[in-house]
């Protein structure tokens, strides 16, 4: 087995790294991929997550492990031998300790929460992913239909030299409770938010096929 790693970053702090990485590695998993997931972020909030989640279920089939920024090629190419799907939460930054990281990715996820600030952060994680030769899809997360703000962001991500996800993920309350909880927001009873994580998931799982 040789799975694929998405690397997820963001050169800006509040985009929502955990958020979409969580949320992609429980919806992997309820589509029946094995998954693993790796904290590089020294903040360790993914880490917390997955502490929350396996208190909450012992027989927790998502991997968890950590890793310095400058080991984490070796932890993903150790864990890509035993799984589908391998997912890396980084810092925020846009550097040199990014670029492992970015290296080890079959795709590179850049979360934007919908602000023109958290846009122009985007373009140095952009950047660095153009010089390692790697496909990048922009996400956007927060979303707000209807509104001018998010319709500007959209209409601007879409002239970036990247991807952009059909699939977003709104401003909904459920993505902090579950997160709180151990759980994605694919794990809710109900709720629209199913959807999104789901069709987020088919999305990435589809451009990872095509890569």
């Amino acid at each position: 087995m040789t799975g694929s790693v998405i690397t997820v970053a963001q050169q800006k702090g509040g985009s929502g790294k955990t958020t979409v990485a969580v949320n992609l590695a429980v919806g992997f998993a309820r589509a029946g991929k094995s998954v693993a997931v790796v904290d590089v972020d020294p903040q360790g909030s993914l880490g917390r997550w997955f502490m929350t989640r396996v208190e909450r279920f012992e027989d927790e089939e998502i991997e968890f492990a950590t890793s310095s920024a400058w080991g984490v090629t070796y932890e993903c190419r150790k864990l890509a031998d035993k799984h589908d799907i391998i997912i890396v939460d980084t810092p925020p930054k846009a550097d040199s300790d990014l670029r492992p990281a970015l290296r080890a990715a079959d795709l590179v996820v850049v979360p934007v929460s919908m602000s023109h600030v958290d846009l122009w952060a985007t373009e140095g994680v952009l950047d660095l992913a153009r010089r390692e030769n790697k496909l990048a899809m922009v996400v956007m997360n927060r979303a707000r239909a209807g509104t001018r703000l998010s319709a500007d962001v959209a209409e601007a991500a879409s002239k970036l030299d990247a991807q952009v996800a059909s699939s977003q993920l709104a401003n909904r309350v459920v993505y902090a409770e579950t997160l709180g909880q151990g759980l994605g927001a694919i794990e809710a009873p109900r709720g629209p938010a199913r959807a999104e994580v789901a069709a987020l998931c088919e999305e990435v799982a589809l451009l990872l096929s095509e890569g």
